[in-house]
């Protein structure tokens, strides 16, 4: 049956996450123990020791994009973010498509990955070490934290901000403590200035590789803003949070990657970084010999943690999206379903955990190779939504850029420059990856990676085309409609 929810909103639990929460939610959605265990090793064998400053470089246009989701959510403070803003300033296709299927098809794909991760660390943690090296095992157990975490994410926010609070510390307690007993270690080079310059970058090619690895070691963090509508103060702690968890993860990332480089260096034998048969996991190459045996577990654990909290926000992240586009007309009404009791969006919570499971069995099937294609061709997702979103920010506000000084530069250049500089990035990396010997797999002389990135967005457009003829109120409306639905009208929801 229906029901009416309170006035404010689509039927969500209002002011029940703070600033702390907030920005663990983001945190936790980054993964960061298991982001820089698996992009360290990629950085450091594309430019070396200037692997620090890669971080920096790629951490530039994110935190000129952070200013542009600031921005967009105080004018729009809706669950649907890229959604909503990129239909507001583009129309609704690019809405729908930049804003929300390229959004999703990212997420899912990194569900899959985080899944598998965390199974694996899981088993091998559990002792059954021959079972972690076993697909059918590693996949079976992915499904069991799926499920798990579908269920946590569909009990609410509070009980996923509590977990999010110890898995969170975890991660930056174990990070942390690798890093100085990295530091410390008898042996370990002095960190070099040098490091850190960004004009190091030996061509535009390994500069631009870098920054898109990057883009995924720090992507993540804007899942905190899909919660903005039960967040307390929806106009400004969102990007606050936003703005802070990006910096807390620069500092994290680029202490942890010169620990590293200290300690291990970027050689191509032993424990160096440059090393290909290192690059897997640099965390659980080096982390019996920095910490010891059994302090390595807890970095073990800190890396399972970690990608387990990130897919509870992966799902809490994309129910919250497919909401918005269910409340605005875009996608069946069965997605704006919320809990009688929970208050989240039942329907769309199990549909993702669901969705997220099947597509691990089908690449799992296909090959483990072209599961990892689908994972690296995740940042050519990320570097267009967030290219698309900020430029989104600057054409929105494009009449008030004259208003102040803070308007041109948080409305106007910044967003522009980061936006120029994902589109840049993304073009420069489509094009890498062209070549079959990007990645494990390739077809007809194309890189598999390629296909799967730049294929998922094309497929995309069919996709709207299908949908457009189902909705058509949206396409004819939806720039309207997206500015009247705001946290503040009703919205009549079936209970599940």
């Amino acid at each position: 049956m229906s029901t009416d929810p309170p006035a404010g909103g689509k039927g969500l639990r209002q002011g029940t996450v703070g600033l702390l929460a907030a920005v663990s939610l983001g945190l936790a959605s980054v993964a960061p123990a298991y982001s820089i265990a698996v992009t360290l090793g990629l950085v450091t064998l594309v430019v070396g020791h200037l692997a620090p400053a890669a971080l920096l470089v790629g951490f530039v246009p994110i935190l000129l994009t952070a200013f542009a989701f600031r921005e967009l959510n105080r004018e729009m403070p809706d669950c649907g973010t890229t959604f909503v803003w990129n239909t507001r300033a583009f129309g609704p296709v690019a809405g729908w498509l930049a804003g929300g299927w390229v959004v999703q098809v990212a997420t899912l794909i990194a569900m899959t990955a985080l899944a598998q991760v965390g199974a694996t660390y899981l088993l091998d943690l559990l002792g059954l070490t021959s079972l972690a090296g076993n697909t059918t095992a590693v996949t079976a157990t992915a499904l069991v934290l799926l499920a798990a975490v579908t269920v946590v994410a569909r009990r609410g926010l509070q009980i996923a901000a509590g977990v999010q609070y110890v898995l969170v510390a975890l991660q930056l307690l174990a990070l942390l403590g690798f890093g100085a007993a990295a530091l410390l270690r008898h042996g370990a080079a002095r960190p070099s200035l040098a490091w850190l310059n960004p004009f190091g970058f030996g061509g535009f090619g390994p500069f631009a590789e870098a920054v898109l690895l990057c883009l995924y070691i720090y992507w993540g963090w804007d899942a905190l803003i899909t919660v903005n509508e039960e967040t307390k103060d929806s106009e400004r702690i969102p990007g606050q949070a936003a703005v802070i968890t990006t910096v807390v993860l620069l500092g994290t990332y680029v202490f942890t990657a010169v620990a590293a480089i200290s300690f291990a260096g970027t050689g191509g034998t032993g424990l160096g970084l440059g090393d290909p048969a290192n690059t897997a996991d640099v965390l659980a190459t080096l982390g019996p010999p920095v910490l010891g045996a059994t302090l390595a577990k807890v970095m073990q654990l800190a890396v399972c943690v970690s990608a387990v909290s990130a897919l509870l926000t992966c799902v809490v992240g994309s129910a919250r999206g497919t909401l918005s586009m269910a409340a605005h007309g875009a996608l069946p009404r069965a997605f704006a379903r919320i809990h009688p009791r929970h208050r989240t969006p039942a329907f769309g919570t199990v549909f993702f955990g669901a969705a997220g499971g099947a597509l691990l069995v089908v690449l799992s099937a296909v090959s483990t190779r072209f599961l990892g294609d689908a994972i690296l061709s995740i940042g050519l997702l990320i570097a267009c939504y967030y290219g698309v979103t900020a430029l989104a920010c600057v054409w929105h506000f494009r009449r008030r850029l004259r208003h102040s000084v803070r308007d041109l530069f948080f409305k106007g250049v910044m967003p522009l420059l980061g936006g120029l500089m994902m589109l840049a990035a993304f073009a420069r990396s489509a094009h890498d990856m062209l070549a079959p010997s990007y990645g494990s797999t390739s077809f007809h002389g194309v890189g598999g990676v390629f296909l799967l990135g730049v294929g998922s967005i094309v497929l995309g457009v069919p996709v709207v085309l299908l949908v457009r003829a189902r909705f058509r109120p949206f396409f004819t409306e939806g720039r309207d409609a997206v500015v009247a639905l705001t946290v503040t009208d009703e919205l009549t929801t079936t209970e599940v």
